[in-house]
């Protein structure tokens, strides 16, 4: 039989997530250890173009005892300070982690025990934590594959820089925050930018003389479970809403951007030769935005009002521009457009874990992050149980939920053997 290193809880993952566990973990003083397939904090030290920097301010940077305390509350870190942020962190109590150590396969024994292959060894867990996110397999359509290859296609995931692409314009596809940050980080270099626009919601930055995600905070929008919300299917599925933090934070209107010589087309429908198709909800996409955006300030309105907060005024919001007709096929060498960069998002893999916790769609069932197969855990996704556990805000929630979860079964084995 293989050998096994046996350990009372085993978390894959060493983000923030996993290593947020493992420090309740350590607290607790449970023997375990975090298998992560890079380095620590990879997808924040690696997978970030230059000028990434964070969307919610900083205060909402809340690490298990180790809030943001800098000097920049109401700031937005950019990448370097982020990574210094999370190795901080980890100096504070020296999680028991296993670099470059990727998990090859998970199932669990008859016995409820649980084993874990990796490529630095197998262990056997009487629990398992899944912290890997949901950032593994880059989202590229099919249709991708009929483009004239001399055009350059690349996803977000490996953009760093405007140098990267060729001479020439660049379509952008996708308005998620990756995909409108990354249009503008080309267009202030001086880029001819082309942009695809999804259905994407987009949020104000400053309104009534805060930032909206203070505003919200208040509101209590934050603190709202899956559980209590009217859409739970919606909540999980929808795309986060636009804006960014650059530059001390704005928000980003894409009708200024049109006005400012970005051209604009709607969801990107199909590819052929050197020919790209568009749907025509240009227009229908961008009424979706504002209507989010100026809900969002109404209910900031009525929130005001109803505590009586003085607060200033702020001008009605008025539509920058509109499109004169819907364009659903451009030529990109009549547009000079060498390379499309993808900005659509990302699917998670758990083809390596062979356990039963997953829908007929193979997403993970759990009810705030616990599954019903016994000592099964998730953490670090949207929704966990607000919308701030895939998020800084609300990791160390759901971390010491998920170890008290945890502790409480190990005790309760301890106690049935003894």
């Amino acid at each position: 039989m293989t050998h096994r290193d046996h350990k009372s809880v085993v978390v894959v993952g060493g983000g923030q997530a996993g290593l947020s566990v493992s420090y309740y973990l350590t607290q607790e003083g449970l023997d375990h250890v975090v298998l992560e397939r890079h380095q620590k904090f990879h997808s924040w030290r690696i997978n970030r173009w230059d000028t990434f920097c964070l969307v919610t301010p900083n205060w909402q940077c809340r690490l298990p005892d180790f809030a943001y305390q800098g000097d920049d509350p109401d700031g937005f870190m950019v990448k370097d300070e982020i990574t210094e942020y999370l190795d901080a962190f980890a100096q504070t109590f020296n999680p028991p982690i296993i670099e470059e150590c990727e998990v090859t396969k998970i199932t669990r024994r008859p016995d409820g025990c649980y084993f874990v292959d990796s490529s630095q060894g197998n262990f056997s867990a009487d629990q398992v934590v899944i912290a890997t996110g949901g950032y593994d397999n880059p989202i590229v359509p099919p249709f991708a594959d009929q483009l004239d290859p001399s055009i350059l296609q690349m996803h977000s995931v490996d953009y760093r820089r405007p140098e990267q692409m060729p001479e020439g314009a660049t379509l952008v596809v996708g308005t998620g925050q990756s995909g409108v940050q990354l249009m503008e980080d080309m267009h202030l270099k001086g880029r001819d930018v082309h942009l695809a626009v999804g259905p994407a919601p987009r949020a104000p930055r400053r309104y009534r003389g805060r930032d909206s995600t203070d505003w919200l905070h208040d509101m209590g929008h934050y603190a709202i479970t899956i559980a209590q919300h009217p859409n739970p299917e919606h909540a999980v599925t929808k795309t986060n809403h636009y804006m960014t933090g650059r530059d001390g934070g704005h928000e980003i209107d894409l009708r200024k951007f049109a006005t400012e010589g970005v051209s604009l087309y709607g969801s990107v429908s199909g590819m052929e030769g050197k020919k790209i198709q568009f749907l025509p909800d240009l227009e229908t996409n961008l009424d979706d935005a504002d209507e989010s955006y100026v809900g969002i300030r109404n209910a900031i309105d009525a929130h005001i009002e109803k505590h009586n907060i003085d607060a200033p005024s702020e001008p009605a919001f008025k539509k920058l521009w509109r499109p004169k007709q819907e364009i659903t096929e451009i030529d990109c060498e009549k547009e000079g457009i060498t390379s499309v960069l993808w900005a659509i998002g990302f699917r998670p893999n758990y083809s390596w874990i062979d356990v039963d916790v997953f829908d007929d769609h193979g997403r993970p069932v759990y009810d705030r992050g616990v599954c019903q197969q016994d000592g099964f855990y998730f953490i670090g996704l949207g929704w966990l149980n607000t919308w701030g556990s895939g998020r800084f805000l609300g990791i160390d929630e759901d971390s010491r939920f998920l170890v008290e979860q945890i502790t409480a079964k190990a005790k309760s084995e301890l106690k049935a053997a003894s």
